[in-house]
């Protein structure tokens, strides 16, 4: 028997009813002679005859005790009747895609033990019966204990497809620095993809595809940021100094690619012009598929399947998927790549790929740059194209996927997004009057923190203590949700109205379960946000020997992954603090909520 039923029967529940649907089911045009069903009933051995229209869309639905009772009345000449007279419409259905939870819960609300399956394109592709779900059930809960329990299996599942799509994607990387003959990244390069090839091979090969509690989801999302960090350290490994010792290479390679795939863009380097031009393309595109990745992931572990329906691939015109989730947002940055590197290239005097670098940095806000000096002495259309790729970058995937399902005409703007730019706005007023830089140089500061991109010209040690706050404010809100950008997220600030009710145990009474938990989720972000940040701040102060002040600075662009930096952290900082600095870029990218949720599952 298995050793935690429960467990056992919430994880077959939660398979797709694709998986034990019986794909033999009988499909006939309406209009069919009931004699003739009969005939084809004990043909094919079978009891029910899903009935379809003249667009061969699923209408109705006969059963052998249908004919039995309706032809066999006196009044009822057989011959001349169709199945059009005796089908029970409409017909209740269920998607292919729903689980067996949904399959059973359907068939309760409707007093029914059978359901038609259909695929995206609204064809019968099955039938899932109540007696099957009951069998599977039994033999879940009378199956001796494995190795690897449903939930780990799911987990390992849906990682190893993450790290074997991020190893396809840095593929890209690796033949750009082929091209340029940089043999000593390309090595590494090749060496991460097949690192990340092989792990997500076996990993898919212990485990399964299958939905996945929040518990369970924010054990994926923490996986696969740290794996992807880990692996990413050794490209670095190759090129960092070979007079450090092994800690020092570690702690600094594993510091830099947490920078990268979480988009947090602090850099060690601070002359990056002393990379190779193929090793900073890299260093940008970590940035790209980290953003990308952290959408795809928290979109497929915490958005429900039941949102997705209602977004059409603007390629392909099918209902949009998880399996084609990850290629259209690929596409879509891609689109935005091409525009910005390009108008980089003909507004400004850069090189086309520090140009596509710099593109694919802003876009994931991730803030690494090509070389130290490239954001000297840009003209005034370069700021604003790149002030405009951090934005967007900032935005929700489904403002993006908006705005090319539409053919590039103007999206619906949110609450979210109108509430974004609000607080950007009025946030850009305020610093270009008290930071005392120039209205150019405000706006791209006040930007670059709001999107959590972190471009900057030079250290910000230099700002008063009032422009501090403001940037700091910034990084802590962050952008909206199911972007690049980090930070607390625009939506959480409207679960702040309801604290007050929180509070109090009659309005406590009244607020939605699932409200509560948002509340208590914000609240908990909130705290913990400038708590760690401030920890972090005293540790960094102490032994760098630099005011809190930016000290406490260089923190929050940590947790926030916001990127904006005081020169605080560098290649003499000790190895332990950057490797806890790393952990601490990948929790802020996790929003601190899922570590949560990972040991206090009641929460979730």
């Amino acid at each position: 028997m298995s050793t935690n039923p429960e467990r056992a029967v919430s994880y077959v529940l939660s398979k797709y009813v694709s998986n034990y649907m019986d794909k033999d089911v009988l499909i006939l045009d309406l209009d069919t002679q009931t004699s003739e069903a009969a005939r084809m009933l004990r043909h094919y051995e079978t009891d029910d005859i899903i009935v379809t229209d003249k667009d061969n869309q699923p209408v109705g639905i006969v059963t052998d005790e249908d004919i039995l009772s309706k032809v066999s009345d006196v009044t009822v000449y057989a011959e001349a009747t169709k199945l059009k007279d005796i089908m029970s419409t409409p017909l209740i259905t269920i998607n292919e895609k729903s689980t067996l939870q949904d399959a059973l819960h359907k068939m309760r609300d409707n007093n029914i033990r059978k359901l038609p399956v259909l695929s995206k394109k609204n064809q019968v592709v099955g039938m899932i019966f109540q007696s099957v779900i009951a069998n599977v059930i039994r033999d879940a809960t009378a199956t001796a204990p494995r190795l690897l329990s449903p939930p780990v299996k799911s987990i390992l599942g849906n990682l190893g497809f993450v790290l074997q799509f991020a190893g396809v994607l840095l593929l890209v990387p690796a033949i750009v620095a082929t091209i340029l003959e940089d043999t000593t990244t390309a090595t590494g390069i090749y060496l991460t993809t097949v690192l990340l090839l092989v792990t997500g091979f076996f990993l898919n090969s212990y485990g399964e595809k299958s939905s996945l509690n929040l518990q369970q989801a924010s054990i994926l999302v923490f996986a696969s940021l740290f794996l992807l960090s880990l692996f990413g350290t050794v490209p670095y490994l190759y090129v960092l100094p070979s007079t450090e010792t092994t800690v020092e290479m570690f702690s600094n390679a594993f510091f830099s690619s947490a920078a990268g795939f979480t988009t947090g863009g602090i850099s060690l380097f601070d002359e990056p012009e002393k990379l190779s031009q193929s090793f900073t393309f890299f260093r940008s595109y970590t940035q790209l598929v980290g953003g990308m990745s952290f959408i795809y992931l928290v979109i497929t572990a915490f958005y429900p399947e039941s949102k997705l329906q209602s977004m059409r691939g603007f390629i392909s015109g099918r209902t949009l998927h998880m399996k084609e989730l990850f290629s259209t947002i690929t596409v879509i940055f891609t689109i935005y790549i091409v525009i910005v590197a390009s108008l980089l290239y003909v507004f400004g005097e850069g090189n086309i790929i520090d140009n596509f670098s710099l593109a694919m940095s802003t876009l994931a806000t991730g803030g690494f740059t090509p070389t130290s000096t490239i954001l000297d002495g840009l003209v005034w259309q370069e700021h604003l194209i790149l002030m405009g790729a951090m934005i967007l970058g900032a935005l929700p995937f489904t403002f993006h996927y908006a705005f090319v399902r539409k053919k590039f005409l103007s999206p619906k703007l949110g609450k979210e997004v109108l509430v974004y730019f609000a607080i950007l706005g009025g946030a850009t007023i305020l610093f270009m009057g008290i930071s005392g830089l120039d209205p150019m140089q405000s706006a791209f500061y006040s930007v670059s923190a709001s999107t959590t991109a972190g471009l900057q010209q030079e250290s910000l040690a230099g700002l008063n203590g009032g422009a501090h706050t403001i940037l700091i404010i910034l990084m802590f809100i962050g952008g909206c949700g199911f972007s690049t950008a980090g930070g607390l997220k625009i939506f959480r600030l409207f679960h702040l109205k309801d604290v007050r009710a929180l509070l109090s145990k009659a309005r406590r009474a009244e607020l939605p379960h699932q409200a509560k938990k948002e509340v208590i989720s914000t609240l908990i972000i909130l705290a913990l946000f400038p708590t760690i940040s401030a920890i972090s701040g005293l540790h960094l102060s102490a032994i760098e020997d630099v005011p809190f002040q930016d000290a406490f600075f260089e923190s929050v662009g940590v947790i926030t992954t916001g990127g904006l930096s005081a020169g605080v952290i560098d290649f003499e900082t000790d190895p332990a603090t950057k490797v806890v600095l790393g952990f601490l870029m990948i929790f802020g990218r996790l929003e601190i909520i899922a570590i949560i949720y990972i040991f206090v599952p009641k929460l979730s």
